[in-house]
């Protein structure tokens, strides 16, 4: 059952970041320059006070942990990051493969 929620996310997620590749992809073309869309910006779009907290949290941690490693995924664009967190989420829950031949007890 929870192998079926993580695919079921991982699926949400690829369509999310197939969303996105269109979205940025008409943007694209509209402006006639390449428009993308960075996680952070739409991080920010939708709740900018959870983005400061985690950045507060994180801070207080490591700071360098914020500056070198989140605001590195925080910068690529969306469709990017959504797409490879589904891919890996589909890959690591995905079903066993069923033996051939013979079972085994």
């Amino acid at each position: 059952m929870i192998r079926g929620f993580f695919r079921l996310v991982g699926l949400l997620l690829l369509a999310g970041a197939f969303i996105f590749l269109v979205y940025d992809g008409a943007r694209s073309i509209a402006d006639q320059t390449l428009r993308l869309t960075r996680l952070g910006e739409f991080w920010n779009d939708i709740n900018q006070a959870s983005q400061q907290a985690a950045q507060s949290a994180i801070d207080g941690i490591s700071p360098a942990l914020w500056n070198n490693g989140v605001k590195l995924i925080l910068n690529q664009p969306t469709w990017a990051v959504l797409g490879i967190l589904g891919i890996v989420l589909l890959i690591l829950f995905r079903p066993a493969k069923p033996l051939i031949g013979y079972a085994r007890d």
